[in-house]
């Protein structure tokens, strides 16, 4: 067969760099580690990016979906070093990204009727290899209720609560199960939430949330706090916007520390 021309790898004169070049978009089943049924399967959005040198007219974009396609029952915390290895190593670059966001279950019993159904958390891994240096972040996305402390003090009868949502980014030195970020921010919560409630879970709840006012600057420092005693984790953040019930718009809260206590 004659070869065709390579396009991608003739030169470009305009001596620019380009920081990301690829592919997004990818919806893709994986495997992820489950900590009560050891593994879960599910279907991720994937982005895979690398490092484009000022001296390439393009990248191979194909070249992605074959290293995907080499883990595809495999795609967990700790393949990702050697998958973003392999996507250097067959696109010639120094720095390769991934971001994989996909929707993870967890089976939750109703407080007080113990009716049980499936809830999902939305979960992203964040991997980059510079060189031979590589971090991940673990991003987790849960929903809880928030009921305001000054609507309790000043009002003679009920207190408005909302949604929120509190988002928690982790780097760690040593493995941290999803399930752990979650039940962290359910307990600073005002109340979490339930996918079937019953009429006695309705009272529960509606009283859980009603004894334990938050802010939304209660919720990322309570959360914060927790983070940062745990020898595991090296950098975090933490944000929570309320969906406002009385107002035409959020309230926000962003912290972020840890050891290193550095933007990744």
């Amino acid at each position: 067969m004659e070869p065709l021309l390579d396009v991608q790898s003739q030169p470009d004169d305009r001596r620019l760099d380009i920081d990301q070049v690829g592919v997004k978009g990818i919806r893709y089943p994986i495997v992820v580690k489950d900590r009560s049924r050891g593994t879960q399967r599910t279907v991720a959005s994937i982005n895979m990016y690398v490092n484009l040198p000022h001296h390439f007219k393009g990248t191979h974009m194909s070249r992605f979906l074959e290293v995907l396609a080499e883990h595809d029952e495999a795609i967990s915390v700790d393949s990702l070093p050697d998958l973003l290895q392999k996507v250097q190593e067959r696109l010639t670059a120094e720095e390769a990204h991934i971001e994989l966001e996909f929707p993870y279950f967890l089976r939750k019993s109703a407080p007080v009727s113990g009716a049980a159904a499936l809830m999902d958390y939305r979960v992203r891994f964040v991997g980059t290899l510079q060189k031979e240096n590589y971090r991940m972040i673990l991003e987790v996305m849960v929903p809880v209720t928030t009921l305001c402390p000054c609507s309790k003090e000043i009002s003679e009868r009920g207190a408005h609560n909302q949604r929120s949502h509190v988002t928690v980014r982790v780097r760690f030195n040593r493995f941290v199960w999803i399930e752990e970020i979650i039940e962290r921010v359910e307990a600073n919560a005002s109340c979490q939430l339930y996918p079937v409630l019953k009429r006695p879970d309705e009272k529960y709840v509606t009283e859980m949330a009603y004894d334990n006012p938050r802010f939304v600057e209660d919720m990322v420092r309570s959360v914060a706090a927790d983070l940062e005693n745990d020898p595991r984790i090296s950098w975090f953040s933490v944000a929570a916007e309320n969906f406002e019930s009385i107002h035409n718009h959020s309230a926000y809260a962003f912290i972020q520390g840890g050891p290193e206590n550095e933007s990744p």
